[in-house]
């Protein structure tokens, strides 16, 4: 059993020696969790690194085969109810009523709660203008935008004000301008004291959370705030715009001082131990090897280098410290 005393920081989600095998494969092996109340915390790995396992186990949805949980102060295997009516689940794929409208779906997930008459119509006023539904609440879920499918989800997830809110990459396909209206809603659901859980691809919404956890192969490889997780990059960044870009990479890689080498669709980021005085070598050793070049700047690491050097295990890559 988790340790409950009331003497140490409060946490919203809690799990020590997690574990789940589907035949011989481990999705996640030994995880430890320790989520603060009133948090904004993001889970980034690659596909298969057991993100929606974890939130699955988490929910109560998917039984551990070892173990213990802890959310929202209730243990999830042996209090799976009280867990229930305090957490919002919505899962990657819109999984509500296609031929349901806006209001008919908000209905429908209040009935599944039980939320008296009362507080489900108050309730629908309140979702329907923070989430800016409100004059698309008769037409029919099929045909919402992709960005408003998320938001109605959205809604119907907070429908029975859950504290622990888990949300499995949420925003995946939807446009810039809905995924930023998305997370303006977010913002304000943490601002009202709700714990956010969140998965996502997308490495400008990992930097909006006040942590993140990278996970591969189920298990969490850091953990740290963004710039805490972008300050265990050792060296500093250099970004290469230079032609054909393949013998470019094999030119650079090569060279004294650069710790490693990424592709970032047509750049490259090099991480070197001094960036001024590499500028000019790496300049020189692309000329003389016939390569155009285009640009040659110092840059601010992003989280996607940090996941890039972890997922990679560091090959002709930037360490970590």
């Amino acid at each position: 059993m988790l340790n409950n005393d009331s003497t140490t920081e409060r946490y919203a989600i809690r799990a020590r020696g997690l574990r789940k095998t589907f035949g011989e494969l481990a999705a996640v092996d030994g995880l430890e969790l320790a989520i603060r109340a009133g948090e904004i915390f993001g889970l980034v790995g690659p596909d298969g690194a057991g993100k929606t396992t974890t939130m699955r186990m988490l929910c109560g949805i998917l039984d551990p085969d070892d173990g213990e949980m802890e959310v929202a102060g209730f243990d999830v295997r042996r209090q799976p109810e009280q867990v229930k009516r305090r957490i919002g689940y919505m899962s990657q794929r819109f999984s509500l009523y296609g031929d349901l409208t806006v209001a008919e779906n908000l209905y429908f997930s209040a009935r599944i709660y039980n939320v008296p008459r009362d507080e489900r119509l108050r309730r629908e006023r309140e979702l329907l203008g923070f989430s800016r539904l409100a004059p698309f609440r008769d037409r029919l879920a099929q045909h919402l935008s992709g960005g408003m499918k998320q938001k109605l989800a959205l809604a119907c997830t907070l429908m029975h004000t859950p504290s622990v809110l888990f949300l499995d990459e949420p925003t995946t396909g939807v446009d810039p301008v809905s995924r930023r209206d998305f997370w303006r809603i977010l913002y304000e659901l943490v601002q009202g004291g709700v714990t956010l859980f969140v998965s996502t691809p997308y490495m400008d919404e990992a930097e909006r959370c006040n942590r993140v956890a990278l996970i591969d192969r189920g298990r969490i490889i850091l953990c740290d705030t963004p710039d805490g997780l972008k300050r265990r990059m050792r060296g500093e960044l250099l970004e290469v715009i230079a032609e054909p870009l393949r013998k470019a990479n094999e030119i650079i890689a090569g060279l004294p001082g650069v710790l490693g080498v990424q592709v970032f669709g047509e750049r490259l980021h090099l991480w070197v131990e001094d960036a001024a005085a590499c500028e000019e070598a790496v300049r020189n050793a692309l000329i003389g090897g016939q390569i155009t070049v285009t640009g040659i700047r110092r840059a601010a690491p992003g989280l996607e280098d940090v996941f890039i050097s972890v997922i990679s295990g560091g090959e002709h890559h930037g360490d970590l410290r």
